[in-house]
C-alpha cells in the first residue's frame, strides 16, 4: 500500500464537503436573505420588549386593583381576589382564547416542529391578558414563560406579514422566544441558553446570531423603561473553603428530591383533571385560587404571586429556616394547583422561589450543625435558584448561567455546578421524563425530547465498520497481477488505492473483462476508467455513511492523518445491521 499523500494531492472525496453546484444568484438570494433576518430579529427584540414591558406594568397594576398596596395583603381580600379572578380567567380561556393553558414553552417548541412556525397574535393578546390577572391576582404562577410566548407569536405574527420563507418563519419563534424571555428576566445569556437548549436543540450561526440579536436588543429597550437594576439585591458573596462543596452537594441531592415531588404532583394531577366534565375546567382555576388565598390568609401571603420580592427577603436572612422550609413546601402545593387547573402563566418564578426558600433552609441548618461553614444564606439562596431550575426544569446548562448572572460573581461557579449536576443527576434518575416533555406527551403531541436527544448513544461509522474480505488492490500493480490475486478470495468486491491518493472499487468480473480485452499488462489504474470514492472517517456518524453509499457498494474508512491507511470497509447492509441491532438491544 502506498505512503500517506500529500496535502497537495486529493486523495479522495470527504463527506465533509458536500458536492454542489450553487448558482450565483441563489446565493446572493440567501445572502441578503440572511442579513435581512439578523436586522429582523433586532426589530423582533424591540417589540418583545414593548410588550414585556406593558406585560410587567399589567400584573402591577392588576395585584395592585385586586390585593391592595400592601407588600403581604391581607383580609378577605386575599381570599376572593385569587378565586373570582380564577373563574374571570376561566371563562376567558375557554371562549375566547382556548390556546393559552400551560406556560407557553411547549407551545412555542410545537409552532416550530408541527406548525411552521405559526403562532396566532390572539393567543400572544390573550396570553397577555389572562396571565397578567391571575398573577397579578395572586395564583402562584410566574411572568417568563408566558413573555416568552407572548415574544414568539409576535415574531411569528411579523413573519406573516413579512412573506418569509418556511424555513426563516420557523425559526422566527424560537428567536421571538428568546426576546421575551431576555425582557422578562433581565438576563440575555441566559434566555439565549435556555432557547437553544429547550426550544431549538440545535444551533449553528445564523441560528445564534439572531437568538441573541434579539435577546440582546429586548434587555436594552427593557432596562430603558424600567432601569437596570438586577432583579434582586444580591447580599455579598462569600468566598467559598473546599470543604464548603459537600454542603453545596447536599443541597443539589435535597434539591433533586424536591424537583422529582414537583414534577410527579403536576405530573399525576394534571391529566386527572383534564378528564373531569366540561363544567368543571369553569370552577377549577376559581377553586384553585381559593385554596391558595387561604394558604396566604393563615399566614403564608409570600407564595401569592411570583414571589420575588421575598426571595430577596430569603437572601438578605429574614426568615428562620423553618419558615423557609414551610414557604417552600407551600409554594410548590400553590403553584401545583394553579398550574394543574389551566390557569395561564409560568413556572420560571415558582421554580426560582421554591429553590431559594430551601437553599436558604439547608443553608441555616447546616450552618447550625456545622459552626465553621462560612457561606451566607444568601449564597445557599442563590445556589438553590439553580438547584431547582436544573432539576424540575432540566435544563442544566442554563441553571448554571442564569446564577451567574443574577448574581453577577463568578466566585461561586463551582458550588453552583456541583449543587446542580446533582440535582439534574438526582431528578434524572428518580423521574426519567422531563417536566416539558410530560406536559407534551399529555396533550397528545410527539415533540422530539432534546434531553432524550442529549443522552442517546450516537452511532459512529467504526461501529458498523469491518475488515475488507478480500485483498486490498493498488492501482500500481499490473491486471495480470490483479487477476491472480482476486481468484484466490471468494469476495467480488475489492477496493482499490489509487496512486497518488483516494480510493476506487473493482469488481472481480471487472478484472477478468480487461485481462480478456488483452489489458494484462497494463497497470490498473490505467486500464481502469475510475473515480474517486468519498471517505468517510471512524468517528464519523453513522447517518454519514448513508448519505454517501449510494455510490458505491462498499467505502473506504480511512485515518484522518493518512488517507491512504486504511482502517476498514463499510457497505449499506452493515448500516442497516447495525440499527437494527440498536432496535433489539431497545
Amino acid at each position: 500500500m502506498s505512503a500517506a499523500v500529500s496535502s497537495a494531492d486529493t486523495p479522495c472525496d470527504t463527506v465533509a464537503t458536500p458536492r454542489r453546484s450553487l448558482r450565483r444568484w441563489p446565493f446572493e438570494f440567501a445572502f441578503r436573505e440572511e442579513r435581512f433576518f439578523l436586522v429582523l430579529s433586532v426589530f423582533i427584540g424591540i417589540f418583545s420588549a414593548l410588550a414585556v414591558v406593558c406585560f410587567r406594568l399589567a400584573i402591577d397594576w392588576s395585584r395592585l386593583w385586586l390585593l391592595g398596596p400592601r407588600l403581604s395583603p391581607s383580609g378577605l381580600r386575599v381570599i376572593l381576589a385569587p378565586s373570582l379572578a380564577g373563574i374571570v380567567v376561566a371563562i376567558l380561556v375557554l371562549h375566547a382564547f382556548p390556546t393559552v393553558r400551560g406556560s407557553g414553552v411547549n407551545q412555542t417548541k410545537a409552532a416550530l416542529y408541527i406548525y411552521n412556525g405559526y403562532i396566532p397574535l390572539r393567543t400572544g393578546v390573550g396570553k397577555f391578558i389572562t396571565s397578567a390577572w391571575a398573577i397579578g391576582a395572586g395564583h402562584s404562577l410566574g411572568p417568563e414563560d408566558p413573555s416568552l410566548q407572548i415574544g414568539a407569536s409576535l415574531a411569528s405574527a411579523l413573519g406573516r406579514r413579512l412573506k418569509l420563507s418556511r424555513e426563516k418563519l420557523r425559526l422566527l419563534a424560537p428567536v421571538g422566544a428568546a426576546a421575551g424571555l431576555a425582557a422578562a428576566f433581565n438576563a440575555p445569556i441566559s434566555a439565549v441558553l435556555f432557547v437553544i437548549e429547550e426550544v431549538i436543540g440545535r444551533w449553528s450561526a445564523g441560528i445564534l446570531g439572531s437568538v441573541v440579536l434579539s435577546a440582546v436588543s429586548s434587555v436594552v429597550v427593557m432596562r430603558w423603561f424600567l432601569g437596570s437594576e438586577p432583579m434582586f439585591r444580591i447580599p455579598a458573596v462569600q468566598l467559598i473553603r473546599p470543604q464548603e462543596l459537600l454542603a453545596y452537594a447536599a443541597l443539589g441531592i435535597v434539591g433533586g428530591f424536591a424537583a422529582v415531588i414537583f414534577a410527579r404532583g403536576i405530573g399525576f394531577l394534571r391529566p386527572r383533571l383534564k378528564v373531569l366534565p366540561r363544567w368543571t375546567q369553569y370552577l377549577q382555576p376559581g377553586i384553585a385560587g381559593l385554596m391558595i388565598g387561604l394558604i396566604g390568609y393563615v399566614g403564608f401571603p409570600q407564595v401569592m404571586g411570583a414571589g420575588y420580592e421575598y426571595i430577596d427577603e430569603a437572601m438578605h436572612g429574614q426568615f428562620t429556616w423553618k419558615t423557609l422550609a414551610m414557604l417552600a413546601a407551600l409554594k410548590i402545593l400553590a403553584t401545583t394547583l394553579s398550574f394543574v387547573s389551566g390557569t395561564p402563566g409560568g413556572m420560571f418564578a415558582p421554580t426560582l422561589f421554591i429553590g431559594a426558600m430551601l437553599g436558604g433552609a439547608v443553608g441555616h441548618v447546616e450552618r447550625i450543625v456545622f459552626p465553621y461553614l462560612t457561606g451566607s444564606v444568601g449564597t445557599y439562596c442563590l445556589v438553590g435558584m439553580g438547584v431547582l431550575f436544573a432539576g424540575f426544569l432540566r435544563a442544566p446548562m442554563t441553571s448554571v448561567f442564569m446564577v451567574l448572572e443574577v448574581s453577577g460573581n463568578y466566585s461561586i461557579i463551582v458550588p453552583v455546578i456541583v449543587a446542580n449536576t446533582l440535582a439534574y443527576v438526582v431528578s434524572r434518575a428518580l423521574e426519567p421524563t422531563p417536566i416539558f416533555d410530560l406536559l407534551t406527551r399529555q396533550d397528545g403531541l410527539e415533540l422530539p425530547s432534546l434531553e432524550e436527544q442529549r443522552e442517546e448513544t450516537i452511532l459512529r461509522v467504526e461501529d458498523a465498520m469491518h475488515a475488507p474480505v478480500g485483498p486490498v488492490l493498488d492501482s500500481d500493480e499490473t491486471v495480470e497481477h490483479v487477476n491472480q490475486r482476486v481468484q484466490l478470495s471468494s469476495a467480488n468486491i475489492f477496493l482499490v488505492h489509487l496512486s497518488p491518493g483516494g480510493w476506487t472499487t473493482v469488481t472481480r468480473d471487472t478484472v477478468a473483462r480487461l485481462k480478456g480485452e488483452g489489458k494484462g499488462e497494463l497497470s490498473l489504474g490505467t486500464a481502469l476508467p475510475s473515480q474517486r470514492l468519498p471517505c468517510l472517517h471512524p468517528d464519523l456518524p453513522l447517518e454519514a455513511a448513508l448519505r454517501h453509499i449510494h455510490e458505491s457498494p462498499l467505502l473506504p474508512v480511512v485515518h484522518r492523518a493518512d488517507f491512504g491507511r486504511l482502517e476498514g470497509v463499510i457497505s449499506q447492509q452493515d448500516v442497516l445491521n447495525r440499527y437494527k441491532l440498536v432496535e433489539r438491544e431497545a
